[in-house]
């Protein structure tokens, strides 16, 4: 127990500390901490935790002492009253450091406010309570009140000055973490909805209104742009000279390293879209689809968003029984459902001169179920309207190039579902497609090439505002820019061969091609024709070409040959934790990454990444291929070198290839390609140890110097 002078001492301060907090709330506006006083108040987080744990054994036994087993106990008495004392002591020296800090620059704001006010009550009760708990009408439900109040103001405060240090909600966030959802591409901006989350969960806990560290607030554009006390955030178009790219690269030791040490730091992918946001200009109004599809931003981006928002149908009738779909099925009539795992069926059909109305007649066993009917060039009259009708699910009729007038639209009236009908190439009256008015659930009409003027198509358009009249094209002279080309293929692996499968939307384009790395162009290039067979490795580039168009833009895909396939595998050297996808065996499951190595199935690491392959029967191998990636803004670079051992065991290896890639420069565009090795070995092999280096020290034009780059790999091919 403390001695009664020194007992008296402390209670002395105790009340000294109190006039001081006072007269600093009253007068802080006027006070300023001299430097030499600032070490002080930044102890402040450094003792908290001490009066914080004494308090809250005080009120635990404050709530207690009226129980008739502790209300003559002395010695519980006295230990509650010297916890009392020591506590308050503790959490006024604490507040007055508070006070001290809160005078820096960068402390502001409604939450420093409530941590300040909190901060003090704290003291100001426990002071209350120490002084008053030995008078008569102190009783149990007041000891339980000022015990309660004191427990919840330190619940309350440290909740704020959790805030303050560590970001908002940092306290419950672990169990109250409302999930925002994800924004539709289509409608996502790219910095509100892509950057501005990254900002939020990175840097704004110290750097918000309430808490301006360096006098940099993040929170909106404005602010931004105004950057800090050190000058600019960055310098859009160029983030090699960006002061936000510069110190989000250093390394995390260093004192200007932001987030500092000790805080979650960017992900590979994070640091990613802010370089290459800062290099498209660091616009603040662009949305995503506005960037080209095959843009870096664009695709790291699509993966914090959810795709384009489509509405989703839901249809009240049960689905066909699958044998009379199969049934109805023949070679001029194809029958398929509109979606996996739904009732609503769509029928096309086929061949002109085959063509009877009995074809749809049929159909009437399932006419709840067919929401889609395509009669693209088919004979069909409008007196067959009356069949068509019987398909009370309607939504999508295709009757383009029929001979279909419009004389009986209206009879399409009873068709309540009916919202597109396409009537492009028909012979359709001026005169009957008026009864397009009719239709009242109808939303889109096509009427190219039917014959109907200008002028008709816009009376019809006045007179019917809830229709979209889709009417020729007119040609102002002007060349279109033909679509990409569509790669048909599922797979881009193969055994021993594989036919390139490459289509167009536009009748009579010419697909030109290369599979020597050179562009293809329109008069040298080879002719794609179904039926090309590629029998190794590949990279094929595709362009479409149009007499009175302008050529698309390359397609560019890799074909892989894989012809054995280990019967183990594993890592000597492992890669990244964060970059591991699903092991080993990623790298030998035939299944290619893409574009985005932050998508579960790129192997990364920043060391040298060093693989084992064991054959149970030893194989006759002549070269392997490592698929790698190349992204200069995320530091990601092919290897500097790869060399493969192999031989009997893992006992007698030898080196059997030795590969160095082109030293990097600063303007290599983004590409995923294999890098073949060319085996020196003229033996059968049972065991390969293939090593790739990473780059470790980064190119002097890299923003990010002094550590070592990414190797990333997704699939690894012998042959």
């Amino acid at each position: 127990m403390i001695k009664s002078k020194h007992k008296g001492f402390a209670e002395n301060l105790l009340f000294a500390l109190n006039i001081f907090i006072i007269f600093f709330l009253l007068f802080g506006s006027a006070i300023v901490i001299p430097q030499w006083l600032q070490p002080v108040g930044r102890l402040h987080p450094l003792i908290l935790h001490f009066p914080i744990v004494v308090l809250i054994m005080a009120t635990v036994l404050e709530f207690f002492r009226f129980k008739e087993r502790f209300r003559t106990e002395k010695l519980y008495h006295d230990f509650t009253t010297y916890l009392w004392l020591t506590g308050a002591l503790f959490a006024a020296f604490t507040a007055i450091m508070g006070l001290f800090l809160s005078k820096e620059p960068g402390y502001e704001g409604s939450t420093l406010q409530w941590h300040k006010w909190l901060g003090v009550s704290v003291v100001f009760v426990s002071t209350i309570i120490y002084w008053c708990r030995t008078s008569g009408w102190y009783n149990v439900k007041t000891a339980r009140w000022g015990a309660g109040l004191v427990a919840l103001s330190l619940v309350v405060a440290g909740h704020f000055g959790a805030d303050l240090t560590h970001g908002d909600n940092f306290v419950l966030a672990p169990v109250w973490h409302p999930e925002k959802n994800k924004v539709p591409i289509d409608k996502a901006l790219v910095y509100q909805d892509v950057i501005q989350p990254i900002l939020e969960s990175k840097c704004t806990s110290c750097h918000n209104p309430d808490k301006t560290k360096g006098g940099l607030v993040l929170i909106d554009e404005k602010s931004i742009l105004k950057g800090g006390k050190d000058g600019k955030l960055f310098v859009p178009g160029q983030p090699q000279i960006s002061m936000l790219l510069q110190r989000i690269h250093l390394p995390e030791e260093d004192k200007k390293h932001m987030p500092p040490s000790g805080k979650t730091q960017l992900s590979p992918d994070e640091l990613n879209l802010l370089y290459l946001w800062v290099k498209e200009n660091a616009d603040f109004k662009k949305k995503v689809i506005d960037l080209p599809a095959a843009d870096s931003l664009r695709t790291i981006a699509s993966t914090y968003l959810k795709p384009a928002e489509q509405e989703e149908e839901k249809y009240d009738f049960a689905a066909a029984d699958d044998k009379l779909v199969k049934k109805l099925n023949n070679n001029y009539r194809a029958i398929y459902p509109i979606a996996k795992e739904s009732p609503a069926l769509g029928v096309n059909i086929y061949n002109k001169s085959t063509y009877q109305p009995k074809v749809l007649e049929e159909l009437s066993v399932i006419k709840k179920q067919v929401v889609s009917l395509d009669l693209n060039k088919m004979p069909v009259k409008d007196s067959e309207l009356k069949t068509i009708v019987q398909f009370e699910n309607l939504r999508f009729l295709n009757l383009n190039f029929t001979d279909i007038t419009g004389g009986t639209l209206k009879e399409l009236a009873a068709l309540k579902y009916l919202r597109e009908i396409s009537l492009a190439g028909a012979p359709i009256d001026p005169k009957t497609i008026k009864q397009v008015s009719a239709l009242k659930s109808l939303k889109k009409i096509a009427l190219w090439d039917t014959g109907l003027s200008e002028a008709e198509i816009q009376d019809l358009q006045k007179s019917n505002k809830k229709i979209e009249f889709i009417k020729s094209f007119k040609d102002d002279g002007k060349p279109i820019k033909l679509n990409e080309p569509q790669i048909k293929n599922t797979s881009f692996v193969f055994a021993q061969s594989i036919p390139l499968q490459i289509g167009h939307p536009i009748k009579g384009v010419e697909l030109r091609y290369t599979t020597n790395g050179t562009d293809p162009d329109s008069v040298k290039s080879a002719i794609y024709k179904p039926g090309i067979i590629v029998t190794q490795n590949t990279n094929v580039k595709v362009k479409a070409y149009k007499a009175g168009w302008l050529g698309s833009d390359i397609v560019q895909f890799n074909v892989f040959k894989s012809t054995y396939t280990p019967d183990s595998i594993s890592f000597i050297a492992p890669p990244n934790t964060k970059y591991s996808a699903d092991g080993a065996k990623s790298l030998i499951d035939k299944d290619l990454g893409g574009n985005n190595f932050g998508n579960g199935k790129w192997i990364g690491s920043q060391k040298d990444l060093v693989i084992y392959m064991q054959f149970v029967k030893p194989v006759d191998l002549h070269t392997i291929t490592i698929n790698c990636m190349r992204n200069i803004g995320s530091q990601i670079f092919l290897p500097i070198g790869i060399e493969i051992w192999g031989g009997p065991d893992k006992d007698h290896l030898k080196l059997i290839s030795k590969v160095i890639p082109a030293t990097p420069k600063k303007d290599d565009p983004f590409t995923v390609m294999g890098i073949d090795c060319k085996l020196n070995a003229n033996h059968l092999l049972s065991c390969l140890k293939i090593v790739a280096k990473p780059i470790q020290n980064l190119p002097p034009w890299d923003p990010v110097k002094k550590q070592p780059g990414w190797v990333f790999t997704d699939e690894i091919f012998l042959n």
